[in-house]
């Protein structure tokens, strides 16, 4: 493992103003950040990234690696909740294990933004198709959740919820952050194929202030994440584990899917965050709706508390280092 890498993210601002807010919460500051900012700053980022991913696919086109790498990323978020409902199933009932798992199968936008922020800053190139993966690979492991759960205690569901799930399977299909991200990166596909003048007059808004816009949003990630992390006390030490090498797992998998698929360097980076990044928002909303008997404490504190800041501050630069070994620079 490349110890300057991690350095070099840790002292990334992105970073260090995550660490800012949690250090505000543990010193008790009374930083506070109003609700609908952190909010408006996430839709904007999901709009940045899926507007440049949409002017980049444009440019490179759906031929070579694109179908392949968003169809096993699909793949990828069925197959990671399976994974980890069997092992989960060792230590907690259906209901609990397929929450968790559900969350672990799914991603993490702001994971995935700080990676593409680390490969800028260590001018590693990726492609804007990856963003069509991202996007996609939301919605399958809620839908693998709710199935473990229907198949697992079926007999302990009553009828009215299972006729919901229809309902609940729409809005995880089309939650505001996967609209989004399609929609913008289909905004930005169609702006640059037929009115590539209107890109210029949208980089100052989806590039400059991109960056800035992240530190804010992490900042606010930092006393979210810290609030978890102190509840981290209930979930007990086996699930604490779980957080922290399952993802490391997830992502070797996905490295050797990556090196499978010939991605180059900065793609297979962003597919390996893909695969090792867990949801904590859409999936806990859809959790909390559809299957009420799983704690929300375990799938919300694990990932958010544990994973997330895992993967931004040590996780991505390992996973670098991971993709560099399967993958030596300049060879695809």
């Amino acid at each position: 493992m490349e110890s300057s890498l991690i350095i070099k993210n840790v002292l990334s601002p992105p970073i260090l103003f995550f660490f800012l807010g949690v250090i505000g919460f543990a010193t008790k500051s009374d930083l506070e950040i109003p609700a609908p900012l952190p909010k408006l700053f996430s839709l904007y980022l999901l709009l940045a990234i899926g507007f440049k991913g949409g002017v980049e696919l444009q440019a490179s086109g759906l031929s070579g690696q694109v179908i392949p790498t968003v169809c096993s990323a699909i793949l990828m978020s069925l197959l990671i909740p399976l994974i980890c409902f069997f092992i989960l199933r060792l230590k907690f009932n259906v209901y609990n294990s397929a929450a968790i798992s559900a969350a672990y199968g799914s991603i993490s936008a702001v994971t995935f933004i700080t990676a593409e922020s680390f490969l800028e800053a260590q001018n590693i190139h990726f492609d804007g198709f990856m963003v069509a993966a991202l996007a996609l690979m939301e919605s399958p492991a809620i839908i693998v959740g709710l199935l473990l759960v229907k198949f697992g205690a079926s007999k302990d569901i009553p009828s009215k919820r299972i006729m919901k799930w229809r309902s609940i399977l729409h809005e995880s299909m089309l939650n505001g952050s996967v609209y989004l991200l399609l929609g913008s990166l289909l905004i930005g596909f169609l702006t640059a194929a037929y009115n590539p003048a209107a890109v210029a007059k949208m980089q100052p808004f989806t590039g400059k202030l991109f960056f800035g816009a992240e530190c804010f949003f992490l900042l606010d990630m930092g006393i979210v994440a810290a609030q978890r992390l102190s509840r981290l006390h209930q979930v007990g030490k086996y699930l604490i584990a779980f957080s922290i090498f399952m993802p490391i797992f997830n992502a070797f998998l996905g490295g050797l899917v990556a090196k499978s698929l010939g991605l180059e360097s900065g793609n297979a980076l962003l597919f390996v965050v893909l695969c090792a990044s867990a949801s904590y928002l859409a999936v806990p909303a859809a959790m909390r709706m559809t299957v009420p008997e799983a704690r929300s404490t375990y799938y919300i504190s694990t990932t958010l508390g544990l994973t997330f800041p895992f993967n931004i501050v040590i996780g991505i630069p390992v996973y670098m280092s991971l993709v560099n070994k399967l993958i030596p620079p300049g060879v695809t």
